[in-house]
């Protein structure tokens, strides 16, 4: 499934760092003067794919691109602010990453987030359907589950869409389960790969440990326990916050991660292969994360499920109800959003 060809040797930070053939990439952040905003952009300022990086936010971004574009790398920076400069801001992009929106406190899941958020998404990529229907859109903005069926919608309105350029970004999840199980058997986890597939909340979230490279083998309790401290691992980050926020460094690492793969892939560069929620026919629900071989276009080829423990199918079925009436909620949303 995750053949070890499909990763470059090193993540995150070094994976910005290696050479592709055509190292001007156009990278839009919006949301660029958040928690996740700002280390994001530090990271994606740091790699030499990037010829360009354009910050938008509704505050604070000259000051951010101030800030960033004193470092002595390529990427030339420019700040945008307040909507009447968004469409300069995505003018060109070929990729958009949108961290925007609220985060969440002590005692919410990422479904209560969703009346804020749903606006902030619909919006932004209601402007990118418009200024730059061609990027690569990328959604961190919680609830993915509904915030990726809200981007198509959007994007269907304008006659714009296509599937194949539409992520929702899950690749912390992924990133955890690679940390916790490296954890646990002593590994390197830069040498750790586990594919998670579902959603991008609770119990949608579905870590593939039958599947791990290297393989990996625990007692059911044990594999319970894990499953368990995966899928809410993003709460664990918030009550150790203690109401100053939820994950944003460890998201913004793994949403760099995710950048640098899917540029690495446009730029020719082979054997990519990510995780993402994706609009998708692996499963009954219309969207599904799965592991995805990136190409020049976006998705490849998605390469599915693979063989499922039967604790796994189980999981897998266990999200279903959950997972659809998610989706339902953004499309429905998108539908009424004017």
């Amino acid at each position: 499934m995750f053949s070890r060809i499909a990763r470059p040797a090193a993540r995150g930070l070094t994976r910005g760092l290696s050479t592709g053939t055509q190292n001007n990439a156009r990278v839009a952040v919006l949301g660029a003067s958040g928690g996740i905003g700002q280390p994001l952009s530090l990271l994606l300022k740091n790699s030499p794919l990037i010829r360009k990086l354009t910050l938008y936010d509704i505050a604070h971004t000259p000051g951010v691109a101030a800030d960033l574009s004193h470092i002595e790398t390529r990427a030339h920076v420019t700040g945008y602010i307040g909507a009447e400069q968004l469409p300069e801001c995505l003018k060109d992009a070929d990729v958009v990453v949108i961290p925007a929106g609220v985060p969440r406190k002590p005692g919410m899941t990422r479904d209560d987030l969703f009346n804020t958020n749903a606006s902030i998404v619909a919006t932004l990529t209601d402007a990118c359907a418009k200024t730059c229907p061609e990027a690569m859109i990328c959604i961190i903005a919680n609830p993915v589950n509904s915030t990726i069926p809200i981007t198509s919608e959007v994007f269907k309105k304008h006659g714009v869409y296509n599937p194949n350029r539409i992520f929702g970004v899950t690749t912390l999840d992924i990133v955890r389960a690679n940390t916790f199980v490296a954890e646990l058997k002593h590994l390197d986890p830069a040498r750790v790969n586990i594919p998670v597939v579902g959603g991008h909340a609770g119990k949608t979230i579905i870590p593939l440990i039958s599947q791990s490279t290297p393989k990996v083998e625990f007692p059911q309790d044990q594999l319970e326990a894990l499953t368990g401290r995966i899928q809410e691992a993003g709460t664990e980050v918030v009550k150790a916050k203690a109401g100053s926020g939820s994950a944003t460094l460890s998201m913004a690492y793994a949403g760099a991660r995710f950048v640098f793969s899917l540029l690495d892939a446009m730029n020719g560069k082979e054997g990519v292969i990510e995780c993402a929620f994706v609009r998708s026919e692996e499963t009954e629900s219309p969207y599904f994360s799965t592991p995805l071989l990136l190409g020049k276009n976006g998705i490849e080829k998605n390469l599915g499920l693979g063989k499922l423990s039967p604790f796994e199918e189980k999981l897998v079925a266990e999200a279903m109800g959950e997972l659809k009436a998610s989706i339902k909620k953004g499309e429905d949303f998108a539908k009424n959003f004017k």
